[in-house]
């Protein structure tokens, strides 16, 4: 078991999966949040009341799980998956003992991912803005002498398991966690327009014609 994950974490394809997952979710989500209201609004079957409620309700919900994504999961879901894995799944594996978190790790790959050594040994001297301590300072000797080659190593378990993570919070994410906290804000956002209670006055007012009937 422990050695398909570690196949799994270093196969190739799997940084590509991880980005693309990611940009397709928010790219699919911003344009549902943007369509879906706006052919509500130009149904001309639909009342101008109902129109209204319904864009406003779709845009919410779409909206809601973007912003749940993008905030909440994905960065939750890369910080508890690199723990796991650092203390589970690939304890005492090479590359894991320099970082202390997915933020320092990511901070490190963004510059190995750099291709200009001039630019990475510039980065690595500017000062950090809350302390002024030089960037470098972070680093121990292994990480520097790596980012002083022109291939600085990648450390692909590392890499692999905070790659998986996000398309773990990708899906559960958005098949569970989104869904259910859209859910809770949406009805109270309605009220506050003013939506939701003029959506209950029809609805009445349609019940106390029906019984008439």
């Amino acid at each position: 078991m422990i050695g398909a994950v570690k196949s799994l974490v270093t196969s190739s394809q799997l940084a590509n999966i991880a980005q693309n997952t990611t940009q397709s979710v928010a790219i699919e989500t911003t344009l549902k949040s943007i369509g879906r209201p706006g052919f509500i609004l130009i149904d001309k079957d639909i009342d101008s009341d109902t129109k209204q409620y319904a864009a406003a309700k779709e845009f919410l919900y779409q909206a809601t799980c973007l912003a749940v994504y993008m905030a909440l999961i994905v960065p939750v879901f890369k910080k508890g998956g690199f723990k796991i894995a650092k203390n589970h799944i690939f304890k005492n594996t090479e590359g894991f003992e320099h970082f202390k978190d997915v933020k320092e790790y990511m901070h490190y790959r963004k510059l190995a991912d750099n291709p200009s050594l001039n630019n990475r040994l510039k980065t690595l001297e500017k000062e950090k803005l809350t302390d002024k301590t030089k960037i470098k300072d972070k680093y121990n000797g292994t990480l520097l002498a790596e980012l002083n080659k022109e291939k600085p190593e990648k450390f692909a378990y590392v890499k692999g398991a905070v790659e998986l993570s996000n398309i773990i919070g990708s899906v559960l994410g958005l098949a569970i966690l989104a869904p259910q906290v859209s859910h809770a804000f949406i009805h109270p956002a309605l009220r506050f327009l003013g939506l939701e209670d003029k959506k209950a006055k029809e609805a009445q007012q349609t019940a106390k014609l029906d019984t008439k009937a």
